[in-house]
């Protein structure tokens, strides 16, 4: 989706999910598996987790973990196929 405010494409909706796992943990692992394989490079990218109480979590890529990070694998349940394959 482009913003014409801010001028920039959006990737918007990667899914809904019911889990248990820690909504931060969710989205770093979301943001992970989008970036796994692109060059982002001069792009900004960010997750929001939107819980059924009314918390957001935003996850910036500054926020991702040391290179040897691995997603936990309950997490990962939670992901889409394709997104969890990018982590594989």
């Amino acid at each position: 989706m482009h913003e014409r405010s801010s001028g920039v494409w959006i990737c918007k909706d990667f899914g809904r999910a019911t889990t248990g796992a820690d909504p931060a943990a969710l989205g770093r692992a979301v943001l992970a598996a989008y970036l796994a394989g692109r060059d982002a490079r001069g792009e900004t990218f960010r997750v929001v987790v939107r819980t059924d109480h009314g918390c957001d979590f935003v996850i910036t890529t500054d926020q991702l973990t040391a290179p040897g990070w691995k997603a936990d694998p309950a997490v990962c349940q939670a992901l889409p196929a394709y997104l969890r394959s990018a982590l594989a």
